[in-house]
């Protein structure tokens, strides 16, 4: 009995020794660089959020006053089959509340958002007859935007062909991310979730997994037609019942610090939402945004663009561009990462080229979708050491005949 309890001890001891090591550590690989970028505006919005009004555990003053913590200037409120009227978009505590809603559609999960019908019905039946309406039609004429959320996470699988309809899908949705971690390595999750009340950043950096079938569809319909990829916070900060308390785990702040959309706009918004709510929108559905893993570093001052050496024209992410040989992509990061780095210019699915500088030139080899993906390899305590992580993905530039 005595061993026994000497061992628990002697376990426990070193667990929060270990704890308080990790917990020294502050994961920002990217050094704080205060000029921002010289050709845009970086607006920084997450989606798919949920609140008590469906799956989630807080009240929307809440989740805008955790939103604010994390630097977001829009949040995508998206509460499952709403069956209320939703409320007008709007500008609260200085944050842009763009309201939206989540679908159950045979069985996925699609997010809705319009800047004129706010609701597909207050029925299930109402809801379904609308989405399949939209999703026979041409994505670009539609007022509306309909994304397909965590299409492989279990239980929520699409299956079949995507429709028209479709602007894009979650590319990365931080659910999804911890569920692959799970089915890849039960004990490195469950490791995770010890380290998480010593450093809550590193647990959920522990978590990430190359989102790779999702990428390969994005990849594979992109080639078709033009298509968006999205990041999801799946934030709902369930409530877990631990004695007499309710333990949120994880936070609203702590999920949407990890990762999130950035849109890069060229004129600055006016601070009127029925504006810049256009404008917001045109941006999700032109792809004209970057996905950032937030939790390496702070992206703002990272820009994209095609160049045209002969016209001396800028194009933006997302763009539609007739092919010619003076076309190249140009880019800059907000300044050089301390840990080892990428940045890999993808063609078609297919890796085309890379360079190691903070800002670069790639030249094009033709027609085709290309976009960016920043790669950079962090040095994490041990037993981790080192590992690659995507801190970018852009969207693409699309080089037609």
């Amino acid at each position: 009995m005595n061993k026994l309890f000497a061992s628990f001890a002697f376990v426990l001891i070193t667990y929060f020794i270990y704890g308080f090591y990790i917990s020294q550590f502050d994961f920002n690989f990217i050094p704080r660089k205060v000029k921002t970028t010289d050709f845009y505006y970086d607006y920084r919005l997450a989606m798919n959020i949920h609140s008590n009004l469906s799956i989630g555990s807080e009240p929307l003053s809440v989740i805008l006053a955790q939103a604010k913590l994390t630097a977001h200037k829009f949040i995508l409120m998206t509460d499952l089959n709403p069956s209320l009227k939703i409320p007008e978009d709007s500008y609260l505590q200085n944050l842009g509340v763009l309201q939206g809603a989540k679908y159950g559609y045979k069985d996925s999960r699609l997010i809705y958002f319009s800047t004129s019908e706010k609701n597909l019905g207050l029925r299930q039946g109402e809801s379904q007859l609308q989405l399949s309406d939209l999703l026979s039609q041409d994505s670009h004429k539609s007022d509306s935007l309909l994304v397909l959320a965590h299409p492989f996470k279990s239980g929520f699988n699409w299956t079949g062909e995507i429709p028209e309809g479709l602007d894009g899908l979650e590319i990365v949705n931080l659910k999804s991310m911890s569920q692959r971690s799970w089915d890849y390595s039960k004990v490195s999750t469950i490791w995770s979730l010890l380290l998480y009340p010593f450093n809550p950043k590193l647990a959920l950096i522990r978590l990430f997994q190359e989102p790779t079938d999702e990428i390969i569809l994005f990849d594979e319909i992109s080639q078709k037609r033009k298509f968006v990829a999205f990041q999801g916070a799946e934030a709902s900060a369930r409530a877990i019942p631990l004695a007499d308390w309710l333990i949120k785990f994880p936070s609203y702040e702590r999920v949407l610090s990890i990762a999130s959309n950035h849109l890069l706009l060229t004129s600055e918004l006016s601070g009127n939402i029925f504006e810049d709510r256009k404008k917001i929108l045109d941006a999700l559905k032109s792809g004209q945004f970057y996905i950032c893993f937030d939790a390496l570093g702070d992206s703002k001052g990272f820009e994209a663009y095609l160049y045209d050496d002969f016209s001396q024209k800028k194009y933006s992410i997302g763009a539609s561009v007739p092919n010619s040989k003076s076309m190249k992509i140009y880019f800059k990061l907000p300044s050089e990462p301390t840990s080892y780095y990428e940045v890999v210019l993808i063609k078609n699915g297919v890796r085309a080229d890379t360079l190691n500088t903070f800002e670069g030139i790639f030249r094009l080899s033709g027609p085709g979708t290309y976009r960016l993906q920043v790669r950079m390899s962090p040095r994490l305590p041990l037993p981790d050491a080192i590992k690659w992580l995507s801190w970018i993905y852009t969207n693409n530039f699309y080089i037609t005949n």
